[in-house]
């Protein structure tokens, strides 16, 4: 049975995908590269992000390149961060669960992350909010989902992985999910198609709202996991 729901926050709880894509192509076009269309960049999304970059542009950057490449997009996205809100459904999907049964894990920086969900008052209805920590890398995710994990179970030391579902927007939460012995729901508001998300074949359900993926969470069924 489900007892705690961890929670993406960009793409998912946090509505800023427009805003991610008009980054990445800035970022794009900091190198020469084109454009990609919205529905292409669903596509073509993954996990780590240079996996990501070459699968848009078909051949690695250098170094020089990627500072380009992360300039641009901090730049863009720092300008029209808070022009975005939370997801539409997100304050009732958070109210449908446990207060503090639930908590967030994002690879946004965490210095910027924490005053951000507080700017939304959502503290109340999480047990822990983590971001990614000063000079680590931005994926994949299950090194830090495990380490979320540790800090959750030393709260409630009887809460183990099989009880604990990610909802998130890309494969990539699936698997961190999966490798630390949780389960997901994978959330079609984000970065990610359908088609994307449904072709990694991990057997998990595909959402398109966040009311949606709670209710399935609070059914009491069989969910598919590492353990």
């Amino acid at each position: 049975m489900i007892t705690h729901i961890v929670w993406d926050w960009n793409g998912t709880l946090f509505d800023d995908q427009p805003l991610v894509a008009t980054a990445t192509n800035a970022s794009l076009r900091a190198v020469g590269c084109p454009p990609l269309s919205p529905d292409r960049y669903q596509e073509l999304y993954r996990r780590p992000l240079q996996d990501f970059y070459l699968a848009m542009v078909g051949r690695e950057f250098t170094e020089q390149e990627w500072k380009l490449v992360e300039d641009a997009f901090s730049a863009t996205y720092a300008a029209g961060m808070h022009d975005c809100g939370l997801s539409a459904d997100a304050l009732t999907a958070l109210d449908g669960w446990a207060p503090r049964a639930q908590s967030l894990l994002s690879m946004y920086d965490h210095d910027k992350l924490v005053p951000l969900v507080g700017s939304f008052e959502l503290d109340v209805r999480l047990a822990r909010i983590d971001g990614r920590p000063p000079a680590l890398d931005y994926g994949p995710k299950t090194k830090y989902l495990a380490a979320h994990l540790t800090h959750l179970q030393a709260a409630e030391p009887g809460l183990s992985p099989g009880q604990v579902a990610l909802v998130g927007d890309c494969v990539d939460d699936a698997l961190a999910a999966l490798e630390v012995g949780a389960t997901a729901v994978l959330y079609t508001g984000g970065s990610s198609s359908r088609g994307n998300l449904e072709s990694a074949g991990l057997g998990l359900p595909v959402v398109d709202s966040l009311t949606e993926a709670v209710a399935l969470l609070r059914a009491d069924r069989a969910w598919p996991s590492a353990s």
